[in-house]
């Protein structure tokens, strides 16, 4: 172990302190400038702030030429109200870290803390802390940003503690190992009319209520495959609320949800060719758009060999568990520019599960994460 009990003491408080102070996507100001004080403190070779966002990049380099390693972690929370005791509980009403995004950043701190004391023999390591995960831009807008060309992984690793699981085991698997999904905005509009006369105007009632069942049946609800496909009306909205309006406007928001992006690519069609029947045969105008948009996240062979060796050096526990799963991750297109994997690790069996308002990371995880990280980092560059 790499850690000692002093820098498990620290690195549990730093977790917490983040915990305190929770910053939605694109709004990690605070929370970066946290994480360039602790990389700074720890001695990083060098430090990008301002990465796709509030995006951080520590970097790590070793005395001799060799591959780039880069793993990654998440700065924003949730925009939830926490349900808590404990004396590290959000300060900030309306948002929390409900994800655990502020123990997989104690992990890499945790990574730093070690790197400091003994730099890799060759290559480069990067520790990635990444915004805006949880709306789905973080990742896309940090391999955009020009600055990623001076951090080009050749590997790329993550993990996110996962409740339901025992505490401290793993899940892992080669290939698709979440979802592609987006969501989904349909807006119908008619005309509006005097309540008496509705006939007089054009209301999207009828094609709504079409749409509402028809995009639920487009989910296959089958194995975890390729062909897997769901469709999840989360929200929908018919005209004012009033008495007298006959209503002209209409809006469902629904998610998407695909084993594969070319799966994906399916679903829009069909999807979109219902609304368009349904705005058609109604007289209506329709306008689609898309937010929240995650590719599916794809676990390279070469990068899980790396994964499966650290981990049975280090004696921990691991299998396929329930992989792969529903919920996206936009680490997709990091895994777009280098072989990449993440792993899923157990947070307990009776833990409250992410996003439940009553959930908190536990720091256990800590030592364990890194551990792993770092004897994958070791194996690859000494």
């Amino acid at each position: 172990m790499f850690l000692t009990n002093q820098d498990v003491v620290d690195l549990t408080e730093w977790r917490r302190e983040l915990h305190r102070v929770p910053e939605v996507s694109r709004e990690e100001a605070e929370t970066a400038r946290k994480v360039q004080a602790f990389l700074k403190a720890n001695c990083a070779d060098s430090i990008i702030s301002g990465l796709g966002g509030h995006g951080v990049a520590g970097i790590f380099a070793g005395s001799e030429p060799g591959p780039t390693v880069m793993f990654r972690a998440e700065l924003d929370a949730l925009p939830i109200e926490e349900i808590s005791n404990a004396s590290h509980r959000s300060s900030v009403p309306g948002k929390a870290h409900l994800c655990g995004h502020d123990g997989h950043m104690a992990i890499l701190a945790a990574l730093a803390r070690g790197l400091g004391r003994e730099r890799p023999q060759r290559g480069r390591v990067i520790l990635l802390f990444q915004p805006a995960e949880e709306d789905g831009s973080g990742a896309e807008a940090v391999v955009a940003d020009p600055k990623f060309s001076e951090i080009q992984p050749d590997f790329v690793f993550a993990l996110h503690n996962l409740p339901g699981m025992k505490l401290g085991k793993v899940a892992l698997i080669e290939g698709p190992v979440s979802c592609a999904s987006r969501g989904m905005r349909i807006t119908l509009t008619g005309k509006t009319a005097h309540a008496s006369m509705p006939e007089t105007g054009l209301s999207p009632a009828n094609a709504m209520a079409r749409l509402l069942p028809a995009l639920t049946a487009l989910g296959s609800f089958g194995p975890m495959d390729e062909t897997f496909a769901m469709v999840t009306v989360t929200h929908a909205r018919l005209g004012e609320a009033a008495f007298g309006i006959a209503p002209a406007h209409g809006e469902i928001w629904a998610t998407l949800r695909t084993m594969t992006d070319a799966g994906m690519d399916d679903l829009v069609a069909r999807a979109e060719g219902l609304a368009k029947d349904a705005a058609r045969e109604h007289g209506l105008a329709l306008e689609i758009t898309y937010d929240d948009i995650f590719r599916h996240c794809e676990n390279a062979r070469e990068a899980v060999e790396q994964l499966r060796r650290a981990l049975d050096t280090e004696g921990v526990p691991h299998d396929r568990g329930d992989l792969p799963m529903r919920p996206s991750e936009d680490f997709g297109n990091l895994g777009a520019k280098a072989p990449a994997a993440m792993f899923f690790l157990g947070a307990g069996e009776r833990h409250p599960s992410l996003h439940n308002p009553d959930y908190d990371f536990p720091d256990e995880l800590i030592a364990i994460g890194s551990r792993v990280f770092m004897r994958t980092l070791r194996n690859l560059l000494g």
